[in-house]
């Protein structure tokens, strides 16, 4: 964490005595986005925000666009909603189509940038999922990872049942935190503050969430993005370097999706070195020969690749 954001968060342990109040972090997570604060509710990390949608809103058919994180479909799940998949296919880069999506599908689920395929969905794409009579869900948990956010949907409020899910957990290395918000219509945000636990968010949550809404740390988001960028671009030159690694679709944030046959078995053998990679195939639509690789500094990276070079 930089120390604009660290020093608060360690001040706010001072004020540990009074309950969180959510006003100055909701102002500042509202000025950000260029809406009213009624339209933003402050949550535990992204994930209570998925399990608040799950138990408040009643769809008649809910829709997760996959392969994409799974927390979504297991929060509908454990509410009791029966889900359908609308499957984005490697041949297609994981690009999204809107006609892929039923169009009785009153409830979606979509992540942009995409986890784990790590595409970016054009916001005008996004938004041609929306129609009244239907709530849409867009995942920006890793929104900042693109400088300047370009495909961001989270300002828009003429789309029709548009609900946007962000957390800070990623960028800012907050995971331990639990902190994210929901940007929706006042009256969406009514109903799910009321299922919400009383003070749910802590105060160094709500002080980071105030901390990262700023426009210093905009500027600080852009600048780990565009170095991010070049980063990745490094990876991929080497990934696509071995003739058995298959990248699909174009990555646009913090890591990559390959594919590679006996994934299982390298994924374990890189363990025994020293390496960790995210598993493909607990994500519906992708199988065992999937891998998630995180993007990192040139120097981990070369480390990396030469480990993968002596595995093959």
């Amino acid at each position: 964490m930089p120390d604009w954001l660290a020093d608060p968060v360690r001040a706010s342990l001072d004020a540990l005595a009074a309950y969180p109040d959510q006003t100055r972090a909701r102002a500042a997570v509202a000025g950000r986005h260029q809406r009213p604060p009624e339209e933003v509710l402050l949550t535990a990390g992204a994930a209570e925000a998925f399990v608040l949608l799950a138990r408040v809103l009643r769809p008649r058919r809910p829709v997760v666009v996959h392969p994409q994180f799974t927390e979504p479909e297991a929060a509908l799940r454990a509410a009791g909603h029966q889900v359908d998949r609308a499957l984005l296919a490697a041949a297609d880069g994981f690009v999204l189509d809107p006609e892929a999506v039923p169009d009785a599908a009153d409830l979606v689920v979509l992540g942009n940038p995409t986890n784990p395929t790590s595409v970016l969905h054009p916001a005008e794409t996004v938004a041609a999922l929306a129609r009244p009579g239907r709530t849409l869900v867009v995942d920006e948990a890793f929104a900042d990872t693109v400088a300047g956010e370009p495909a961001s949907v989270a300002s828009r409020r003429d789309l029709p049942g548009l609900v946007v899910v962000r957390s800070l957990t990623k960028t800012w290395g907050l995971a331990g935190l639990r902190v994210g918000y929901l940007l929706a219509e006042a009256a969406t945000i009514e109903a799910l503050a009321a299922a919400q636990p009383l003070w749910g968010v802590s105060t160094p949550a709500l002080v980071a969430a105030e901390a990262c809404s700023t426009d210093l740390a905009r500027r600080t988001a852009d600048a780990y993005a565009e170095q991010l960028a070049d980063d990745r671009a490094h990876l991929l030159a080497g990934l696509r370097a071995l003739p058995w690694i298959r990248v699909h679709g174009v990555a646009a944030s913090s890591f990559v999706l390959v594919e590679t046959e006996g994934a299982t078995a390298l994924r374990e053998e890189l363990r025994a070195h020293g390496w960790a990679v995210r598993r493909g195939d607990t994500f519906p639509g992708l199988g065992p020969d999937w891998l998630r690789i995180a993007v990192r500094d040139r120097a981990t990276t070369d480390a990396f690749l030469s480990t993968l070079r002596t595995l093959r």
